[in-house]
């Protein structure tokens, strides 16, 4: 009887062992295919994720999750193919439109020194009208191409926001006296140093400025703070809360016969992203204000 006992306990631990080390041996695998998956994902390559076990079900898992890998693999290469084609299509687009709106300015420039009728008159202003829009499309589309195709070439280096701003303000100088607007700014006397890319954050602030130029009804308020806040604020009685949220959506505008095909803001978002700060727009009362911050 004692032997019969002995026997059980041998085999009851040997089964027992048995079973840790298998499951010792299914958790390494497990651990193994977590990080090749996460390596896998995190960087571009074509290796396969590889496991120690013998165990046929981690085996077929294992061949399971390589397989999505090679199909994940193959749709991120065509839509990076895609995606390169199209920014290479609106480059060409745009520098292929430009010849002949050109061309078309010109001869209107021509005509608008002719003697002319006022039905004439009108309904040139209303071609002006038309080639100008078909123009800062051009120039939006060649824009947008341009910026999202170098955006892997930007530069950190340590950069005074202060001086970036005021450069940007007196850029548009001419535009808002055009416009009739008066900006009231207020930046932080001390020096705000940021490491970004200088070019890249002139582009926020002229893209900002832009948009505020054609919707503020002749007040705009700018204030940078010492934390490296910039608030940009104006009336915008045409917006609401809303639409306020799809202002940095790419085409998205309140007007797009006041000029602006919605990509000036959407590009801001994506350079403000790409060099490590945020932006953000907020409606209240009437006044929308655009916040950025680093």
């Amino acid at each position: 009887m004692e032997v019969w006992v002995l026997v059980s306990a041998t085999v009851s631990f040997v089964l027992a062992l048995v079973l840790f080390l298998r499951l010792v041996s299914v958790r390494h695998s497990l651990k193994e295919i977590s990080n090749g998956l996460e390596d896998r994902l995190c960087t571009d390559t074509n290796t396969l994720i590889l496991v120690s076990s013998g165990d046929r079900e981690v085996r077929a898992l294992d061949s399971k999750l390589n397989a999505q890998l090679e199909t994940l693999r193959a749709d991120r290469l065509r839509y990076e193919n895609g995606d390169a084609q199209l920014k290479a299509s609106m480059t060409n687009l745009s520098h292929d439109i430009r010849t002949p709106l050109t061309a078309i300015c010109g001869y209107l420039d021509l005509l608008e020194g002719q003697p002319l009728s006022d039905e004439q008159r009108r309904y040139l202003a209303v071609i002006r009208e038309r080639a100008n829009a078909m123009k800062d499309l051009t120039e939006e589309l060649l824009q947008y191409s341009v910026t999202t195709s170098s955006m892997d070439c930007l530069e950190s280096k340590p950069v005074c926001l202060n001086e970036v701003l005021e450069e940007s303000l007196a850029g548009f100088y001419g535009v808002f006296s055009s416009v009739g607007i008066a900006p009231d700014v207020r930046i932080a006397e001390n020096h705000v140093v940021r490491s970004l890319d200088r070019k890249a954050l002139r582009r926020v602030f002229d893209n900002i400025l832009s948009n505020a130029s054609k919707y503020s009804k002749g007040d705009l308020e700018v204030v940078l703070t010492a934390k490296g806040e910039i608030r940009f604020s104006n009336a915008a009685p045409d917006l609401d809360s809303v639409q306020t949220q799809r202002l940095f959506d790419r085409f998205f505008s309140i007007e797009n016969a006041r000029g602006s095909y919605g990509l000036g803001l959407s590009i801001a978002r994506l350079l403000i992203n790409q060099i490590g700060g945020s932006i953000g727009a907020t409606y209240n009362d009437g006044v929308l204000c655009v916040t950025v911050c680093f």
